[in-house]
């Protein structure tokens, strides 16, 4: 595509776990641009970067992985954007290649591979303090001159090693030499028959020889003469059970071995570390399971006490407003729209901002350390038995965030039955939004005097685990009695821990503020205003629940009454059932609304604990909380899930499932929680 002459792109790439988002993030900082790939849903992400000469250059993050023969979607992203062959996405300058010093033979097996693309390399030899504590002799002098390509020692979550970094961006990198590897004799026959081929069609191309190893893999780009040639070895390969692509890795990586060993790069004979002991709990098919439950807990903990102070200050900043405005203005439709609809819609769900940052928090500290690697491994086994693949478990983390982003994340997961499978469970995980929900409604269900911090953090543990417990065992019933088939076991790198960097933490933890601040500002707005609209009018009464029964959103919550009765649930309860439909955490704006309490926590908690049946018989009894609670566990209140799950599939007929199923669920659940709790007498 044609491209600005005055930009520079970079491509970043790298192995995972090689600190390459790290690094992108302190070359970047806050000026990161965040979409999709065109055609597909593989996350794209840019930013800007500076030379010590103030030259801006646009760097491209791609998809960490291990090699350039595209498997999956995110290796196909990366192999296309390198070519120039990725719609809207200009092919890079130059590439920036991110390797972990302290596992450089298989790192160095992808920049061999980049090498070959005919763009200047330049080499971020990352993590060098980890690797030095392994006794790895790292020399990036003689690795620069062995490999023809520029190798900067940096150790991207303190920040060293950016400057020389900037610098050598800022200079005119030179392209690598040819191909340093020697093929086996074979192979070397037929990529030298294909190259000739090649260039005598396009004399001008300087890598043939990796234009011919893709036709060999394969690939339909070419010279006709060329692709001819490619297509017979490949028929010879083949009768001669000749494996020529093992070949290459063989041969690749005996170079690098080599070169490791030609520039003096050894390290020491490897002994424990407290690495290995701390996996040695972590790990264990018993104590890991205690590890884990006691990482959920202090999350939890820590989202009902810590966050308590920041929301009580933003809940105060929402009834000061409001009492400004009542103050201020006369008394109206103007005035009853900006408290009552916009301040309480809006300032209903920003409240519970805190609790989402302490969610995004934790996460990124157990990712960046390296913990989540090892919970994968621990929840294998389990996903293996209900018929999962281990590459099913970061599309599901992912979903504790936001299930949109974890569906998409399927694309990772090569088996379409696995794939399906993952995305059917996928809302089934608590995401984000429902930390408003549950709890309000826990704090409406427990007084606080009664039960403390922890014990409300053990109610949460428990939503979460009814949430996942459910899709592994549906997960099971979709493998076994609808899609069939097994799934394929997961080879995962362990990471070592290194100390998070915070500030790629409080970088994701700004993304996630912007997102969900920008939701408040747009579409929870929107919702707030609609929904004191049809919660005002007719007109019909002075009394506000008279008028809340006539509107138009009351007719609406005593129309579906009589299906969600069996639930314990009331009109008003049917009014945010429906509403949350848009998305669940509007529930909670909705209540505010119809209970005219504002944006204030503590008020809405006070109203539905006083909230009561025409006979006088309280509504929300611990009973009906719980059933609320379930409800909102199993059901797919998310609309934007459904048009992603729709694009993912290819067709609204899976969508239509999963929606059918989960209301199902929730309802029947919700229903059992009423039947339970009554025949234990429980009111």
């Amino acid at each position: 595509m044609n491209q600005d002459p005055t930009k520079r792109w970079v491509a970043v790439i790298g192995n995972p776990n090689a600190g390459k988002s790290t690094l992108f993030n302190a070359l970047t900082g806050l000026r990161q641009r965040v979409g999709n790939y065109p055609g597909v849903t593989v996350e794209k992400r840019t930013g800007t970067a500076y030379t010590l000469h103030g030259e801006a250059i646009e760097l491209i993050d791609l998809p960490g992985l291990y090699s350039l023969s595209p498997r999956s979607p995110d290796e196909k992203i990366a192999w296309q954007v390198l070519r120039g062959e990725s719609p809207g996405v200009p092919r890079p300058n130059a590439v920036l290649c991110v390797v972990d010093a302290s596992n450089l033979e298989r790192n160095l097996f992808l920049v061999t591979q980049v090498m070959e693309l005919g763009l200047p390399v330049l080499v971020a030899l990352n993590m060098v303090d980890m690797a030095e504590a392994k006794g790895v002799r790292l020399r990036p002098e003689e690795l620069s001159q062995k490999l023809g390509v520029p190798f900067i020692p940096t150790q991207a979550h303190r920040g060293k090693g950016l400057v020389e970094l900037r610098a050598a961006l800022g200079q005119s990198l030179t392209h690598p030499g040819p191909r340093q590897w020697t093929m086996p004799p074979p192979l070397a026959a037929a990529v030298g028959q294909i190259a000739a081929a090649w260039r005598e069609s396009l004399p001008a191309e300087a890598q043939a020889e990796g234009k011919a190893l893709e036709l060999l893999a394969g690939s339909n780009r070419g010279p006709e003469g060329a692709k001819k040639l490619a297509l017979a070895w490949r028929e010879r390969f083949g009768k001669e059970a000749y494996d020529w692509s093992a070949a290459v890795i063989h041969a690749r990586y005996e170079y690098v071995r080599n070169l490791l060993g030609e520039a003096g790069v050894l390290g020491n004979k490897r002994v424990a570390s407290w690495t290995d002991w701390i996996d040695a709990a972590v790990l264990h098919p018993v104590a890991g399971w205690g590890v884990l439950a006691v990482m959920m807990l202090s999350l939890f903990v820590s989202i009902f006490s810590i966050a308590s102070y920041p929301m009580d200050w933003i809940d105060a900043g929402f009834t000061w407003a409001g009492q400004a405005i009542e103050n201020r203005m006369p008394a109206g439709v103007l005035r009853d729209l900006l408290v009552n609809g916009v301040l309480a819609g809006v300032g209903g769900v920003v409240i519970f901002l805190p609790q989402i940052l302490i969610l995004f928090f934790f996460l990124g500290l157990l990712e960046d350390s390296g913990y989540l690697a090892r919970a994968a491994f621990l929840l294998d086994r389990v996903m293996h038995r209900v018929g999962l693949s281990g590459k099913s478990f970061i599309p599901l983390l992912s979903s504790y965030a936001c299930a949109i982003p974890g569906i998409m994340a399927t694309r990772t997961v090569e088996d379409p039955k696995d794939r399906l499978t993952t995305i059917l469970i996928a809302p089934l995980m608590s995401c984000s939004a429902r930390i408003p929900v549950y709890t309000t409604l826990i704090a409406a269900a427990v007084p606080v005097a009664l039960v403390p911090v922890w014990g409300k953090a053990l109610g949460m543990l428990g939503l979460y685990a009814l949430g996942t417990g459910t899709a592994f065992l549906l997960a099971w019933l979709f493998r076994k009695k609808m899609l069939g088939g097994g799934s394929p076991p997961l080879i995962l790198e362990l990471p070592p821990y290194r100390r998070p960097a915070l500030r790629t933490v409080a970088l994701k933890m700004w993304e996630r503020a912007v997102i969900f601040l920008r939701r408040a500002g747009t579409v929870i707005l929107a919702l707030s205003i609609l929904l004191w609209f049809l919660s005002s009018f007719p007109v019909r009464s002075d009394d506000p629940t008279e008028t809340l029964a006539g509107s138009y959103a009351g007719q609406l919550g005593l129309w579906i009454e009589p299906m969600i009765r069996p639930l314990g649930f009331d009109w008003r309860i049917g009014i945010g059932l429906v509403a949350s439909l848009a998305a669940r955490e509007v529930f909670v704006s909705t209540m505010s609304i119809v209970y005219h309490v504002g944006g204030e926590q503590e008020g809405l908690v006070a109203a539905m604990q006083s909230a009561t049946w025409p006979d006088g018989a309280m509504i929300y009894t611990p009973v009906t909380c719980l059933s609320l609670l379930v409800f909102y566990v199993y059901a797919l209140q998310c609309l934007s899930t459904v048009a992603v799950a729709k694009r993912e599939t290819g067709g609204w007929g899976w969508p239509a499932f999963m929606m059918l199923y989960m209301t199902g669920l929730a309802y029947g659940a919700a229903w059992m929680v009423q039947i339970v709790g009554r025949a234990l007498g429980f009111s």
